[in-house]
Formats: C-alpha cells, structure tokens, sequence
C-alpha cells in the first residue's frame, strides 16, 4: 500500500525535528523575535526618502509640502526602527536582555535619527567625489539616482551607525541588501572617511576591520582583505584587525588585491590587477610587470 502524503509528512516532520543527526546542530531553532528582511528593506527606502527627497519615495512637488513629506516619513522609519532594533538585540540574547531591549530599542532609534543631519553631510560628500572622478557623470542628479556606489555606500553608512550603536545582527543585513543589489560587499565595521568614491564598483570587497581615509578611490573588483588567520585555542578565527589601512587621497585601480593589516600610505596610487601584502609609504605608485612583448614569425608561437 502507498503511503498518503500523511504519512509522507509527518514521517519528514518526525526527522525535521530530531536532534539525532549531527550536522542540525549547525541549524539551531530560533525561539525569538527576528528581524524582518521586508521590514528592514523598508526602513533603508525611509532613510533614502528623508536624505534624497524627490529620487526616492513619494514625490515632493515642492519646497511647501517637504516638511510634512519629512515628518510622515520620519514617523514611519522610527516606529519600524524601533521594532526590528528589539529584534536584532533579541536575536543572540538571553531573556532578561531581551527584556531589557524593550527600553534599549527606542532610544537608539532616537540617537540614529538624530544622526540624520550629519549622515546626510557625509552623503553629500561621497556624492561629490563620485561625479568629480567620473566624466560620465552628467549631474549629482544622476550619481543619485543611478548609481550602485552611492546605494551601496549609502547602506553602509547607516549600518556603521547602527553598530556603533550596539545594535547586532542588522547592521550586516543591512549591507547584504546592498552586496546583493550592488555586487559590493562592504562590512558594516569598516571605518570609511568623508568624499569616498567607487568608479563601476563591482565585485569590490572591503573587509570588517579595514581603515579607509578621506578622498579615496576605489574601482571594480578591488579586495580589501585579509592574508591569514590568527586562531585561538579552539581553532577559531580570532577577531583583530587584519585587513588593510588606506590613508588619504589614495587610488587603487581595478582587480587589485590588497591583503592583511598593511598600510597604504597617503596619495599613493595602486595600479590594475596587483597582489600587494606589504605596505608603501606615502605618495608611492605600485604597478605590476610590463607585460613583454615577442614578435612571432611564421605562425610560430600559436
């Protein structure tokens, strides 16, 4: 006799919840509140509407009706702020601090949204070197509204906030929205300075320790990264910096790999497709090899 698809699920429901295979304790049950991926996607369009006024959200027609296109916006981000932070502070805590994360989760969303002034300045200030450095660009207008570097850096800005903050878990959901929409991957603890620039931007990594100055300049498939672990008794990774210090001014062009806790000193450029795990002082210029070139005869060579 077949079995009914009865049978077929509560047979895959008794080994969906055993805890006699090995490996699900890799997937451990989460009893808590989480933070919502919908929720927290609508709170970085909030954020956007509030610093961008007129590119995303509702339209503002005019300066008359910007303050109370601010104040319902400003409304809503904060309500769903508040939430998703009790969520995230929830998310690895014990009960008693998931109690205490119920007072905790407004007055951070309180001292985030009084950060918006100057989120907004430090915007501004990567919006105008990304269209000084790139001649395609036909006005801050466009930068704005099309362009991945601003998303991604954007994103990234308001989840540094939120880690300095003290608040876990969204600050990295937060840049992996934009890694997936952007193909840049920033970590939310990295320190990035003002007038900060990606030209194209994909495939650029920048890992969670590293130390960005102001006025630099990155472009596709550049990796801040890491040379190698330091692990702890248990074999585990541990924590410290380990990726790299690029100072002011300094350009690194595309494909280039730059690794562990070195630094690049100030306006230095680094050219395409180098691998670099030593540091430079200031004002150096890294290329890779010439390539040679051999004239063939006679077909020879191919």
């Amino acid at each position: 006799m077949k079995p009914t698809i009865i049978n077929v699920i509560q047979k895959n429901i008794s080994l969906l919840i055993s805890d006699s295979v090995e490996e699900y304790q890799y997937i451990p049950l989460h009893d808590k509140p989480l933070p919502s991926l919908q929720k927290l996607s609508e709170i970085v369009d909030l954020f956007r509407s509030v610093i961008f006024p007129g590119y995303f959200g509702d339209t503002v027609s005019d300066t008359d009706t910007l303050s109370f296109h601010l104040g319902v916006n400003l409304e809503r981000l904060y309500l769903l702020l508040k939430d998703q932070v009790k969520n995230g502070l929830c998310f690895e805590a014990t009960e008693d601090q998931c109690i205490e994360s119920e007072k905790l989760a407004p007055e951070i969303a309180k001292a985030l949204i009084n950060k918006l002034p100057e989120l907004k300045r430090i915007v501004a200030t990567d919006i105008k070197a990304t269209f000084d450095s790139d001649p395609a660009a036909k006005s801050y207008g466009e930068v704005i509204f099309s362009y991945p570097t601003i998303r991604a850096v954007f994103n990234y800005r308001i989840a540094h906030e939120l880690l300095k903050l003290g608040v876990p878990i969204i600050p990295r959901v937060i840049t992996e929205l934009a890694h997936s929409e952007t193909g840049i991957d920033i970590h939310p603890a990295a320190k990035i300075g003002e007038y900060f620039s990606i030209d194209h931007g994909t495939g650029v990594v920048i890992g969670e320790t590293s130390v960005i100055g102001n006025r630099v300049k990155l472009y596709q498939g550049v990796t801040l990264g890491a040379k190698s672990f330091t692990l702890d008794e248990n074999g585990k990774p541990k924590n410290i910096p380990r990726h790299p210090i690029l100072e002011d001014n300094v350009v690194v062009y595309a494909n280039t790999s730059i690794l562990g806790r070195i630094t690049i000193g100030h306006d230095s450029t680094i050219g395409g497709n180098v691998w670099l795990t030593n540091s430079v002082p200031p004002e150096s210029k890294i290329l890779q090899s010439k390539a040679t070139i051999t004239a063939f005869h006679d077909g020879l060579g191919i």
